[in-house]
């Protein structure tokens, strides 16, 4: 029943990355159909965050309500809904409002999900959750490009990624027992006492220190991704479809990292796998910036993937050890709701950098980032020690 239940909850995972990457592999198309401008793509995206930031926030009092069974299987049919939504959408407008079941859904499973997976699963396990994560992500832009190819339209990839949807919702729904067996049909059972507020879980020792290191490695991993093929063409003079390349390794070297951090994770320690993954990271930044070989900034990339690849999971996984199984579903909901508004905020900021000083600044972007993740998380470190 625990190893059942363990894979339904990475096809979970599967289901909130499939969403994740769908808007940018459809919008050239999407905008055109639709004869809106390309940059309202901003405007979507901005209220699918909302929802995400939102929800997250709400995840602590709607799962200690509804428990982590009910409140998974309604997200993932909400994201269904919302993707639904968008293969019927012929205006702008129906978009947006199909935008807010398509946050919601991706926020609240998140934050329950992240939460169960800490407080009843090792780390090891973490780390794989994560990989599927990015096996949603890698599947979703496929399926898209595959109708777009094909003449199908942008509305039949919506439609087929939302059917998928609906059919893990239906198993979520029809695994029922094993949540049961877990005693997580209902009310999460280590949450149980008091509702605590988010000033209150705010106010809890180091955890603005996670909050502001959470924020900083979303940021750079967001920024990162987004702006590795514009760096390497119009700084450093790579072909675009070598950049294109390489900047999808950024993140095959993040799922690939995950993969291989599963299995060493639970011997080396949550902390150690945070520090090591933001040195390696530091190390891919310093090769992106040297100013020899384009090869340096090639691999430097790669590197800075698989650096990214443990810290994410390990924070998460760490949060019940770190400030107490009763406050984690409250401080993984408002970590979610930093990463998103890292992840929405951060790389639209360095675009205006780019656009207004100069694109050579995107290594310096990230190694400010990596550094106030390593003073924050090293604050805590310190700060939690000192509680014990």
């Amino acid at each position: 029943m625990y190893s059942l239940l363990l894979v339904i909850i990475y096809i979970a995972f599967i289901s909130l990355g499939l969403p994740d990457s769908l808007l940018g592999s459809a919008w050239p198309v999407m905008y055109h159909e639709l004869e809106v401008p390309m940059s309202y793509a901003g405007i979507v995206t901005m209220i699918i965050a909302g929802g995400t930031i939102v929800s997250s926030l709400m995840s602590n009092r709607v799962t200690r309500r509804f428990g982590t069974y009910l409140v998974t299987s309604v997200s993932v049919l909400l994201t269904a809904i919302g993707l639904f939504g968008f293969s019927i959408s012929k205006s702008f407008i129906l978009l947006c409002i199909f935008a807010i079941p398509y946050g919601l859904g991706a926020g609240a499973v998140d934050a329950a999900l992240n939460n169960y997976v800490a407080l009843y699963y090792n780390s090891r396990h973490m780390n794989h959750l994560h990989c599927f994560w990015g096996v949603g992500a890698t599947i979703s832009p496929y399926i898209m490009g595959l109708c777009l190819s094909r003449g199908l339209g942008y509305s039949n990839g919506y439609l087929s990624v939302a059917i998928i949807q609906v059919v893990i919702t239906a198993l979520l729904f029809a695994s029922y027992p094993l949540w049961r067996k877990n005693g997580q049909t209902m009310k999460n059972k280590a949450a149980n006492g008091r509702h605590i507020t988010i000033k209150e879980a705010v106010g809890i020792k180091g955890v603005r220190y996670i909050l502001i290191g959470f924020f900083s490695y979303i940021a750079l991993e967001a920024t990162a991704g987004l702006w590795a093929s514009s760096y390497l063409v119009e700084f450093r003079n790579v072909d675009a479809d070598t950049a294109a390349t390489f900047a999808s390794m950024f993140f095959l070297g993040i799922t690939v990292g995950r993969f291989i951090s599963g299995f060493v994770s639970d011997r080396v320690g949550d902390r150690l796998m945070i520090r090591s993954g933001i040195i390696i990271c530091m190390f891919g930044i310093l090769l992106i910036a040297l100013p020899f070989s384009s090869v340096f900034s090639l691999s430097g990339l790669v590197i800075a993937g698989l650096g990214c690849a443990p810290i994410y999971p390990a924070v998460i996984h760490s949060t019940p050890s770190n400030f107490g199984k009763e406050n984690s579903q409250a401080i993984i909901g408002i970590q979610m709701a930093c990463s998103y508004m890292g992840s929405t905020l951060m790389p639209p900021l360095f675009g205006v950098i780019a656009d207004y000083v100069n694109i050579g600044f995107y290594p310096y972007f990230l190694a400010f980032f990596a550094v106030l993740m390593l003073v924050m998380t090293e604050k805590l470190n310190k700060a939690v020690s000192n509680l014990v």
